[in-house]
């Protein structure tokens, strides 16, 4: 199984970890262009796909809202990062589910309040062998928040 943990920001990335997490992980900065985030998504699934037929795969990611206080152009920058990355979910044929930011944190035991270096320790506890960085922590534990459930359609 194929565990995708999407963090919509501008500053967030694609990660993506399998049923063994030690075995294998990878993660894109949402920072890329927009194709080479298509491309390395395909990659990673063309991987799968030529190493066991039909490996199922499934998403999450952060249910997210405009925020006080944010200017018309981050809201519209973040909307458009949150609306790409749904809509390449659903082009690559991807099931996924939205997470609130609390619901996730509280089951990794992480609850941020806006403190990006709570979510980054806990990433480090979790990935010890990954270099964690505040652009990549989120969407790593939000693959190990789906990763942690199963999949539940």
């Amino acid at each position: 199984m194929i565990y995708i943990g999407v963090d919509p920001g501008a500053s967030g990335a694609i990660a993506c970890l399998s049923d063994s997490m030690a075995q294998w992980y990878s993660v894109c900065r949402l920072k890329e262009t927009e194709r080479d985030i298509a491309d390395w998504l395909e990659e990673i699934l063309g991987f799968w796909h030529g190493v066991l037929t039909g490996y199922p795969r499934k998403a999450w990611i952060e249910k997210v809202h405009a925020m006080p206080r944010q200017g018309v152009s981050s809201t519209f920058k973040f909307g458009r990062s949150y609306g790409y990355c749904r809509g390449l979910l659903i082009a690559k044929g991807i099931p996924f589910e939205e997470v609130s930011p609390q619901t996730w944190q509280k089951a990794l035991g992480c609850l941020s309040r806006g403190d990006k270096n709570v979510t980054k320790a806990r990433a480090q506890q979790e990935f010890p062998w990954i270099k964690i960085t505040h652009a990549t922590a989120d969407a790593l534990l939000i693959a190990e928040y789906g990763r942690r459930l199963g999949v539940k359609s």
